[in-house]
């Protein structure tokens, strides 16, 4: 990790609701930058607990990893009251209506720079979990923001409405084992892991399938 910035991880707790399913879960939200300014990946759950992290920041972006609901349940609340916009990949307009319907955000594309704390965060678009799914790298620091793309142990779930198991692949494959074996990777629920430890096991996940 270069210079002052820093990462800061706060844990909320929820329901992750798709196709008429529900499930109890618990969501990263991940604080970039350093003790001036800041950007918020993800918006899960409860806004108080994101807002204390923030702690007086400048917040220069929230930005959501993916539409599925318990990762924008709170980000309309977060602009409101951190004077910040949202971006999200427009590919999830069809999941972000289903929890915020008519409430606007800006859009988030593949090969975005986002800079903050003297740094940059660049936007890799990963479809697959979700047809908007982004993960966000920080080549300086080493650092990769992976949303429910990827997990320590394989790829995030494809059996639900508008995600696809081959295209997850082949966003994996492509985008995210191209970078550094030594990224630290940071995901959207549970613990993190590493480019290096991931990429030997991609065989594997094929073979098990979705």
């Amino acid at each position: 990790m270069s210079g002052d910035l820093r990462v800061d991880r706060v844990v909320t707790s929820g329901t992750f609701a798709l196709d008429g399913g529900e499930w109890d879960v618990d969501n990263n939200i991940w604080l970039v930058g350093d003790d001036s300014e800041v950007v918020i990946v993800d918006a899960a759950h409860n806004a108080d607990p994101i807002v204390d992290a923030v702690a007086g920041r400048t917040v220069v972006a929230v930005i959501c990893t993916h539409g599925h609901n318990d990762h924008v349940t709170v980000a309309p609340e977060l602009a409101r009251r951190l004077d910040a916009p949202i971006l999200l990949h427009p590919a999830d307009d069809v999941l972000w209506e289903q929890t915020h319907p008519g409430v606007g955000h800006r859009d988030l594309a593949d090969g975005d720079s986002i800079a903050v704390a003297g740094t940059t965060v660049q936007v890799l678009h990963t479809p697959g979990h979700s047809p908007g799914s982004s993960c966000l790298y920080l080549p300086e620091a080493g650092e990769l923001f992976s949303g429910d793309t990827l997990f320590s142990g394989g790829p995030g779930a494809t059996g639900r409405s508008y995600s696809d198991f081959p295209t997850i692949i082949g966003s994996i494959r492509e985008r995210l084992f191209a970078l550094p074996p030594e990224t630290t990777v940071r995901t959207g629920h549970g613990d993190g892991t590493t480019i290096g430890t991931e990429s030997p096991h991609l065989e594997e996940w094929i073979a098990r399938g979705s």
